[in-house]
């Protein structure tokens, strides 16, 4: 589905009946979406759940969308980061982040891959210690590779914050490592 109007273009369209442009934005965007609900909840099937509820308030909003109030991905990703936490309140569960797996296009090694999956484990276990506004500031911010000024709008809250956020779970972070590196493979990095 190569089309490359932007996510706004698409969702007007699909107001006005373009299903072809709702089928472009569902492959865009759901594995973004899926991929953070399942960091934040680390359940798969739980994650499918968010991921689905998201997209439909999507649909639900696009005869209504004002392009500019807010970028489409950032609006869905701070739909997602509510929806998570949600759950995660009534579960009464800590914010569990997956750490998100090397592709395997060079085949690496046995030992390579178990290195990759104790350092996964690791940074999970050391984003589920930190408080949950630093997790999904991190998260966001080094696993989905969004800004800090989209953070900062996913968040609600000012880009100061962000980043005081984001520099205080990465001071906690290589606190929480730092007696691990030779284990997790990372002597050789400061």
């Amino acid at each position: 589905m190569n089309d490359d109007r932007p996510d706004a273009v698409l969702l007007s369209a699909f107001a006005l009946g373009d299903r072809q442009a709702a089928l472009v934005l569902t492959h865009r965007l759901t594995p973004r979406v899926m991929g953070q609900a399942y960091r934040m909840l680390g359940d798969r099937a739980e994650a499918e759940d968010v991921a689905q509820e998201a997209m439909m308030q999507l649909w639900k909003i696009a005869p209504n969308w004002d392009a500019d109030r807010a970028k489409v991905t950032t609006w869905l990703y701070r739909i997602v980061a509510n929806l998570c936490t949600d759950r995660l309140r009534k579960s009464g569960r800590g914010v569990d982040l997956e750490a998100v797996a090397e592709p395997e296009d060079d085949a690496p090694s046995a030992t390579d891959r178990m290195q990759t999956q104790a350092r996964a484990h690791a940074v999970q276990a050391a984003l589920g210690d930190l408080p949950e506004r630093q997790a999904q500031a991190v998260a966001l911010r080094h696993l989905e590779d969004l800004s800090n000024p989209q953070i900062a709008e996913i968040m609600d809250t000012s880009v100061r914050t962000v980043e005081s956020l984001i520099a205080r779970g990465k001071r906690a972070l290589v606190a929480r490592l730092s007696g691990r590196k030779a284990e997790l493979g990372f002597e050789d990095d400061t």
